[in-house]
Formats: structure tokens, C-alpha cells, sequence
């Protein structure tokens, strides 16, 4: 054989070992001295036939209401990247496991259980809830990430070359206390935080252009509070980092990818917009103690309208309130407008509210004059909540928030949407008079517990209202409502 063929072959070979080297990966990070670890659940991953490696899981508050009290509970988190398949392992320190479950069930992922140990197999990045024996507030969160393509430390390179870089500002592992509780991100920079880093304190893009938020560690304010905040910003982006809650008001061009926001106290909304156009979720994971993610006009000294905002591929468990709201805040004396709003490929694991006038896992609830029209609900997964509503559309004057009742709530679709369960409380669609209306509201394929309720739906008597089927109440001012296949 020739030699230059020779050269060609071992060329060939030695990337087809770099392409199968990229495809199977496994990055875990180890916790750092002095951050809060829970022992619940010994948590190990491994590549196929590879050596298991541990992954440490950190305290998570997360809130539980019993009656109308809030209690915190500490439950349990830990992450890694990968590529390629994963097999992971859980063994639970407290015993015997009689029932696991992996959710998102979407995911149709079935554990093995073996007395106190439980495990599963990953084949793509996944942000998950693992629970044993029934218990939801004492749970792991597992967070299987990509691997980090902005991670700027290179194998073999030393941290300190980092330093260089004037448009980067890192965090490396290690726990970091911001001076004054507050980074304030100039234009043009990147923070990055790295995987086995805790930042203690908020992280704030506020009157800047161009900046990064990126990284796989943790930001946490010692107390309550945002963790990353984006406020009259432009072409902002925020990518895989755990933290309590993550803001936007009063910017354009923002993009969070693969965030995970957990909240325990009082008003901790997940991913709020106020006042803001243009702004992408993509594979976000929230668990909160209040809304998951708002969309509101003018808000917190934010003015201004809403357009063009999308949530997408994302987790949503709202232990208090709603994990989908949207509409209540606007101006009264310079009426705003929320418009083409998109909702897709979502898995709702729980809603848990006793007050009425705050049910709905998806709700529209129009106050302060705002006009809301053009949303789209589509491929929306809800599993068997505690406690609320399916769908809550009403224009309304809640007084304790508002002062006027909203003008208008328009072109509403929801297409493939599923519930799976037992606790949904009669659904609301409401207007308020002749001139603030609901209307032209489509349900495409809504199937509740497997049944596809549509207007030529068999078993429906002629005289019935479609919605009573589905257990909604279609109030007065309300026009053009449809159920299709």
C-alpha cells in the first residue's frame, strides 16, 4: 500500500476516535468548601461501561403551603453536562424505595428500582425531578446539561490566562460573595460563572448593550431575591445557570437559554417580562414560590407594552399561583398592549393555589387597561396538579392590584393541550362588559384525561355548551369560543 494512502487511513481513523470522543462526554463539577450539601440521596453518573462518578447534590428551598401557611422544605440539586448516553444512578439514604418516578412523564422515562437504589438511563440533556416515594418537597433536582460550549477555560489551560481577557469577567469554582450584593454588568463583557461556583448576590445587565450571563454554577443572593435581573437592556443573553429568579423589564433582544430558577419566600415569580419586547425562553426549568413566568406592561418603573415574546421547550412548577400568567399590570392613562406571545412545548408538574381569583395554569387575567391578543398555547403537557384551573381568562378589576379593568383579551389559541388528572377546578372564561370583551378563543385537540373535547364531540348533549364537557365556565361577554379536533 502507498504511503501517502497509509497517511489517509490513519487520518481517517484518528478523527473518527475524535468524532466518537465528542460524542461521548461526561463533565461533572465538584461542590466547593463551605456550600450547603443534603445527604438525602447519593447521586452518581457514568458513561456505558465507564467508571461511576459522584455528583454532589446541594439544598434547595422550595416552598409548601399547608392550609394557608407557607413552610420551606429543603430539597435536593445537582447537575453535570454530558453528550452522547448517560447512566445514572440514585440511591436513597433514607431507605427503602417503594415508588419512583423521573419526571417530566412526557419524557416516558421508567426507572429500575432496586431496594433503596433507583436508575435510569439520559440520551439527551434533560432538566429533571426525580421523586421517591410520593414525596415532591424533599425531591432531587437533576439537571443534565449540555456540554458548555462558552465555557472560555480549555483543557489544560490555566485559569490565570483568563485574567487577560478585559471582556470577561470569571468566576471560578469556588464559592463568591459580590461586594455590595450587586454585579453590575457593563456593555460588551461576559460574565461567566463556572460549574462548581457559587455567587452569592445579583448579577444585574441594566442600561447595557451586548453582554453575556453565562456559565453552569449557582447565583444566589443570601436572601431573597433575584439572582440575575435584566432591566432597559439590549441584546442580552443568559445561558445555563441555576438561581432564583431572573427578571426582564424595559429591554429588547434577550435571550435565556437553559436557566433554572428555584424560589422558596414570598413573590418569588420565576421569569417575569414587564415592559418588553422580544424575549426568548428556551429550555428553562422553574420551580417558585410564586408565578413561574409573567408577561406585564408597564411595571416597576418599566413603561411600555409587550410584543413578541416566547417561551419554548421548558419546565414549569408553580408551588404557589400560576405557572403561566400573563396581563394584570399595565399604564391606565396611556393604555398599553401585549401581543404575539407563543407558549410551546411546555411541561407543566404542578399549579397549587387556593384563591380563585389566582388559579389558572394557563390565565389571562386583563387589568389596567391592557389589550391582550395573539397568544399561542400549543404542545402543552399538564400532569396532575394539587389544585387550580386548567384555563383562567377573564377581564377583571382586581382592585388589590389594579385600577381599571383591562380593554380587551383577543385571538387566543390553544392547540394540543393535555391534562392528565383529577384536581382541576372549574375553568373560567370571563369578560367585563359590552366594550371590554373576550374573544374569538380556539381550543384545538384539548384532550383531558384522553377524551378530545370538541363541539361534535359523541356523547355531548345539543343542548350542552362544548366547555361544560371540559368542565369550563364560558361567562357573559365572551364571543366566537370554538373546540375543534
Amino acid at each position: 500500500m502507498k504511503p501517502n494512502k497509509l497517511l489517509t487511513i490513519a487520518t481517517l481513523l484518528w478523527l473518527c476516535v475524535q468524532s466518537i470522543g465528542a460524542q461521548n462526554q461526561l463533565v461533572t463539577y465538584p461542590s466547593p468548601e463551605g456550600a450547603e450539601l443534603k445527604n438525602d440521596f447519593t447521586v452518581k453518573v457514568r458513561q456505558p461501561g465507564k467508571e461511576w462518578q459522584t455528583i454532589d447534590t446541594y439544598a434547595v428551598k422550595v416552598d409548601e403551603v399547608r392550609g394557608a401557611s407557607h413552610h420551606v422544605e429543603l430539597a435536593s440539586m445537582g447537575y453535570f453536562d454530558f453528550a452522547g448516553e448517560v447512566e445514572i444512578s440514585v440511591l436513597s439514604n433514607k431507605g427503602d424505595i417503594q415508588t419512583g418516578r423521573v419526571r417530566p412523564l412526557s419524557y416516558e422515562i421508567t426507572p429500575q428500582i432496586n431496594g433503596n437504589i433507583l436508575t435510569f438511563k439520559l440520551d439527551r440533556p434533560r432538566n429533571l425531578s426525580i421523586e421517591v416515594n410520593g414525596d415532591i418537597f424533599h425531591n432531587l433536582h437533576l439537571f443534565a446539561n449540555p456540554i458548555d460550549p462558552n465555557n472560555p477555560l480549555k483543557p489544560g489551560m490555566n485559569p490565570k490566562k483568563l485574567k487577560k481577557d478585559r471582556n470577561l469577567i470569571y468566576f471560578g469554582p469556588g464559592i463568591h460573595q459580590l461586594p455590595g450584593d450587586t454585579l453590575n454588568v457593563p456593555s460588551g463583557k461576559t460574565v461567566y460563572v463556572a460549574g462548581g461556583a457559587v455567587v452569592r448576590g445579583c448579577i444585574r445587565a441594566f442600561n447595557v448593550r451586548d453582554a453575556k450571563i453565562l456559565g453552569r454554577g449557582i447565583v444566589h443572593p443570601q436572601e431573597r431575591g433575584e439572582g440575575i435581573h435584566i432591566g432597559n437592556s439590549r441584546n442580552i443573553s443568559v445561558e445555563g445557570l441555576i438561581t432564583t429568579q431572573c427578571p426582564t423589564g424595559g429591554s429588547d433582544s434577550v435571550t435565556i437559554r437553559n436557566v433554572k430558577a428555584i424560589s422558596s419566600y414570598g413573590w418569588g415569580d420565576g421569569m417575569n417580562v414587564f415592559a418588553s419586547n422580544n424575549v426568548l425562553f428556551d429550555g428553562v426549568f422553574c420551580r417558585n414560590s410564586d408565578d413561574c413566568t409573567t408577561v406585564y406592561a408597564t411595571r416597576k418603573g418599566y413603561t411600555g407594552g409587550c410584543r413578541n415574546i416566547t417561551m419554548q421547550n421548558s419546565t414549569l412548577w408553580a408551588d404557589v399561583a400560576h405557572p403561566i400568567f400573563i396581563g394584570l399590570h399595565g399604564n391606565v392613562e396611556y393604555p398599553d398592549t401585549i401581543e404575539n406571545l407563543n407558549y410551546l412545548n411546555i411541561d407543566i408538574l404542578d399549579h397549587r393555589e387556593m384563591q380563585v381569583d389566582y388559579q389558572g395554569c394557563l390565565a389571562i387575567n386583563a387589568g389596567d387597561n391592557n389589550l391582550i391578543r395573539n397568544v399561542r398555547f400549543e404542545n402543552i403537557r399538564i400532569e396532575n396538579f394539587r389544585q387550580g384551573q386548567l384555563v383562567n381568562l377573564r377581564i377583571f378589576f382586581n382592585k388589590k392590584y389594579c385600577k381599571a379593568p383591562g380593554r380587551g383579551i383577543e385571538n387566543i389559541l390553544f392547540k394540543d393541550i393535555t391534562y392528565t388528572g383529577k384536581n382541576a377546578e372549574l375553568s373560567l372564561i370571563a369578560g367585563y362588559d359590552q366594550e371590554r370583551k373576550v374573544k374569538n378563543i380556539r381550543f384545538e385537540n384539548l384532550r383531558i384525561n384522553g377524551t378530545v373535547i370538541s363541539d361534535d364531540m359523541p356523547g355531548k348533549p345539543g343542548w350542552y355548551k362544548t366547555g361544560d364537557m371540559a368542565r369550563f365556565s364560558i361567562g357573559e361577554h365572551v364571543e366566537g369560543v370554538t373546540f375543534t379536533k
